[in-house]
Formats: structure tokens, sequence, C-alpha cells
């Protein structure tokens, strides 16, 4: 492995939350890779000032500190691949159809999936093809090599009709000259229920990720529409899978995931643990919708992808900590969002990884779509084992979500170039503490403003998942009722359902948390002994109730407005902050 410098190799070693390197030069999901000697490599696209699109890639030699551009001209340059040191060779995957070739010289091949096996690799051209399947497996991960057995695994997903698709492993016992397939357990339709009022896209079980255990039992995550991932094991290295069971604490809908296991055993898990706003009536609420978004057969909009996530298991994934936020999107406020940053890639948020690890236990990590949005971060596992977090807003807004909704035109690329997004401005915002000490303190109101998706407004945030623990505010209630929520996932802050679905909501009135300056606010919780106080001061004021299971504990806090007639007195908040008990 590469060496680094003295200097290089302590600022490595003190990485510990996520650290960001460098914008990726295309989405993340299958295109960087990492050289025997340690270099790294993600290749894309940009488009270069005249308007032509030319591939490139970005080099690495120090582990992702620092990074180069180089161009590719010649199109038979190899991109990603995985190395095989049983074989000393790269291997790859790549789909192929009359309208969809990864490299010229797969023109005169018959349609379907193969292998791409090279002796020089990522950046060489000398290649052999090798037929996998006459289906046409797309969004195949690269190769993993198991370490129990002599057998390299890819996952992907394929067809099974117009809008539908279903997962596909494909494995390979001999370096990737011969291949079988086993199909997973497809899921059904997502069924139009309250708080719903229309058809969600239909994904069924998609993109799936796999990771071997201690073991050698796999495990196949994939991306659903039923709000949360699907999981799937295997006890014969992918030739067959139990029935999919939808897990208890990964939420997510229609985004993607990534399993990675590290090299001392731990396993890693990225996603978005993210809740959609319920969806619209698409014949009252979305006028325009082409007649395959309002059956479900394609997505009007998406809600849910403004905000990452990472958990570590140490128990083959038996039991999950962290849940903590990886990164919220840059882009989450925009209010042009719809049409902001669009090129080669419409959509703009923070879904879909890649992951490396490196020296010192360290991750690399791609993540996000579009320039806007996506990035390479370095990160330590163990930060996500920390136990407290605060907030005082000193750096801004930066580490939580206040946007809320514009109402915008649903629906694919129309009329602007943005993609399945509706636009959004800024909902809470920061305005001078009164004590005029040269601080901010976040307002919180109920404004009149008809172009508004609604009038909720308030501000969402993260902090480590904790079963025991204890959340401190300080905070004036001047205008109508603040709510309070604690939940295991992120929302929307203009989401109207969140009372419905946390663990722990109530509200405070100005009658309860008016103390000047600021009112102290504990909440003390106990998930196993279902217990939970509210303080106001040292005094408790309240036993609260608990409602529905979090299997991993609670990670986020919700503030919202409660009054949807105007409100512009509101609340003030000066600071929160969460410690495991």
């Amino acid at each position: 492995m590469r060496p680094l410098s003295p200097e290089k190799t302590r600022f490595l070693k003190e990485i510990s939350a996520p650290l960001t390197v460098a914008v990726p030069p295309d989405d993340a999901m299958r295109d960087m890779c990492q050289m025997p000697d340690g270099t790294i490599l993600f290749f894309g696209r940009e488009r270069l000032p005249g308007g032509e699109i030319m591939r490139c890639c970005i080099i690495s030699e120090d582990y992702g500190l620092s990074w180069q551009k180089e161009w590719i001209s010649d199109p038979e340059t190899l991109g990603a691949m995985t190395f095989n040191p049983d074989s000393r060779e790269f291997v790859t995957t790549a789909a192929h159809h009359e309208k969809l070739s990864l490299y010229p010289s797969m023109q005169d091949l018959p349609a379907g999936t193969y292998a791409v096996i090279s002796p020089e690799g990522p950046g060489g051209t000398k290649k052999e093809y090798f037929k996998i399947s006459d289906n046409l497996y797309l969004y195949a991960r690269q190769p993993l090599l198991l370490k129990k057995r002599k057998r390299m695994v890819v996952t992907s997903q394929y067809q099974t009709g117009y809008g539908m698709v279903a997962p596909a492993v494909m494995f390979s016992d001999d370096n990737g000259r011969t291949w079988q397939e086993s199909f997973p357990e497809n899921l059904g339709v997502y069924p139009v229920e309250p708080p719903h009022r229309g058809m969600r896209w239909q994904q069924y079980s998609c993109e799936p990720t796999v990771a071997e255990l201690s073991t050698g039992r796999l495990l196949l995550i994939s991306r659903t529409t039923f709000g949360k991932h699907c999981l799937y094991t295997s006890d014969d290295g992918g030739e067959s899978w139990s029935k999919p069971q939808l897990s208890d604490c990964f939420y997510s809908c229609n985004t993607m995931p990534l399993l990675k296991r590290m090299d001392d055993g731990r396993l890693l898990f990225f996603w978005c643990n993210t809740q959609p706003l319920p969806e619209l009536d698409h014949e009252k609420d979305q006028w325009g919708l082409t007649a395959s978004e309002a059956a479900g057969l394609w997505e009007d909009v998406f809600t849910n992808r403004d905000a990452n996530h990472a958990a570590l298991s140490c128990d083959d994934g038996l039991t999950w900590q962290g849940f903590r936020e990886i990164a919220l999107n840059a882009s989450r406020n925009v209010s042009d969002f719809r049409s902001f940053a669009s090129g080669l890639t419409l959509d703009k948020s923070v879904h879909q990884f890649e992951a490396l690890e490196l020296p010192f236990g360290k991750i690399l990590l791609a993540f996000g779509q579009a320039p806007s949005s996506r990035r390479l971060v370095i990160f330590d596992p163990d930060w996500l084992l920390e136990k407290q977090r605060s907030e005082d807003f000193h750096s801004g807004l930066i580490n939580v979500s206040t946007q809320v909704f514009v109402n915008s035109i649903s629906g694919s690329h129309r009329p602007a170039p943005g993609h399945c997004s509706w636009n959004r401005t800024h909902g809470a915002l920061l305005v001078p503490d009164p004590a005029r000490d040269f601080t901010e303190v976040l307002h919180i109101v109920t404004p009149d403003d008809p172009r508004l998706f609604n009038r909720t407004q308030g501000v969402v945030w993260n902090f480590p998942a904790m079963k025991k623990g204890e959340l401190a505010l300080k905070l004036k209630v001047s205008g109508e009722p603040l709510r309070i929520s604690l939940t295991d996932r992120w929302f929307n802050p203009c989401d109207e359902t969140v009372e419905f679905y946390a663990q722990i909501s109530f509200t405070l009135d100005k009658e309860a948390a008016a103390a000047d300056p600021w009112q102290e606010v504990k909440i003390t919780f106990d998930l196993l002994e279902k217990r939970c106080v509210l303080s106001l001061g040292d005094t408790p004021a309240y036993s609260l109730s608990l409602k529905g299971e979090a299997p991993a504990g609670l990670s986020y806090l919700i503030l919202q407005n409660t009054s949807q007639d105007p409100d512009f007195e509101g609340t003030l908040v000066k600071s929160f902050s969460a410690e495991a008990r």
C-alpha cells in the first residue's frame, strides 16, 4: 500500500466526523474503486465549456485526502472494476443492447449482461467479455469477493414489465468466466391507505446491496416503496434466498441503500432513514401528471432525499447503533430547486452510496446525485457511537433541516429541467437573540403565504440513536403552542403527520414555556421501561406517553408550530442537546 507522509498520516488518523474531500464526477453507485497499490479512482462524465460531454477520472494517491483529474478520450478505456487477487485480474459487469453499450467493442455482441475481465483494469483498454445472461441487469454493484468460499457475487435488478422491477443476484465460482443467477422474491404493491390519498411510485424490491457475514451467510437489503428497506438472507452463497422481511428500523422509501463490511468484521449500513410526505390525490392536488405517474409506474415527486445516514453493527446485523446523519443536502433550501444545477443529472439529492475502507479503519464514502449535492467524505465509524450532541446555531443552520415546500409542478422533467421535485424555501429562520448579545436564535412561526405547500414550519435535528437519554432545550413560546416530537427517523419540517408517527409528541404553550429569558425544558426517556418525563427547569412536570416501538432507539428532535392561522410571535429556540443515559 502507498505510504503517507507523517503529516497526512496524523491528519487521517484524527478524522472523526464526516469531512468533505471532493465532489465526485458522477453520481454514487459503482464508479469508485481502489487499485492494489492503494490508488483510488472515481470515474464519471463532465460537460466541457463548449458543451461537449467527456469522460474523466479523479485520482487520489493519498487515500482520499487530495484528488487530481484526468480526461479520458479513448471510449474503450475501462472504468471502475474489482481486483480479484486469486486470478490477478480485474472484473466488472455491463448490460448491453442496441441502445446501451458501455464500450464500443460490445456493439456486435448479442444483447444481455456480461462480465468484463481485464489484466490491466481501470484506465486500461484490454478486456474480454463473458456472457452472464440474456437478461438486462441494471444498476449492478461491483462484484463482491466472498471470503468463506471462492465466489464473486453481483447484485442487480431487472424489469419484469413496464415500470416493474425485481432483484437479481449473479454469482461465479471460476473467476467470472461462467455465471449462475438467483432471484430473491419480489414484494407486492404498496396500497393506498391513510394518510396517503394517491398511489406511490411502486418500486417493489430493487437496487439490492449485499454483504458477507462472519458465518458466511449473506445479508441482502433492497430499496422498496413500503417505507422501510427489505432484508433477505442466504446460507448457500446466494443460490437461494429467504422470504423478504421489512426492516424494523431502517426507514426509507424509494432510495438506494449500501452495505459495507469492514476488515474487522463490523458492518456499516448507509441509507436515508427518511419519511416522505403523504402521497397527494393525483387528480385533485397534482394537475398534469401522466397516466403512468398517477398509476404509480413512475414517480411524481421525491420529498425524502435531503438527508442520509449511517449505522454500525458489531454483531452481524443483529443490532445497530448510530443512525446519524452523514449529510444534509446542500441544496435543500434552494428556491428554484426544480431547475437549480440541472445538467447531466436531473436528480439533486444525497441518496445513493458507495464506500471504501482506508487505513486506520476510516471510511471513504461517496453519496448523492448532481454536483450540487454529491460529495466524497472521510469519517471514522466510531463517530457513530458517540453518546451526545448539542446545537446552539453558532454555525448557522448547517446542522438542521428547516426547508418547506412551495406549490410546484409535479412529475418528471416538465416544464423546467427538474426531476420529480418541488421548489422549496427556508422555513424557520435565525434572528438576533433578544438579549442583543451578538448570537442568533431560531424563530418558528406560522406564515400567511398561500404560495407554500402548507403553513407548518419547524426544525428537524438528528442525534446519536439512544434507547435511554435526556434532551435539554432552551426556548420561549410567545405565540401559539409548540409541538415537540422525538422520533426514530427524519421527517420533513412541514410534515403534519409527525405527531401520529412519533414515539413521543406533546405541545407546550406560552403559559408553560414563557420564562424570561428562556424556559429550560428537559425530556428524560427510557424506552426499555417505557418511561418519559417532562421537566420545566429542574421540576418534573408531566409523565409523557410512549407510542409505538423504536428498536434502535430515538434519534430525532422535531419542533413545529401548531397554529394553522398566521402566528408571527411563534417560538424562539436558543439551543438543544441530547445525551445518552
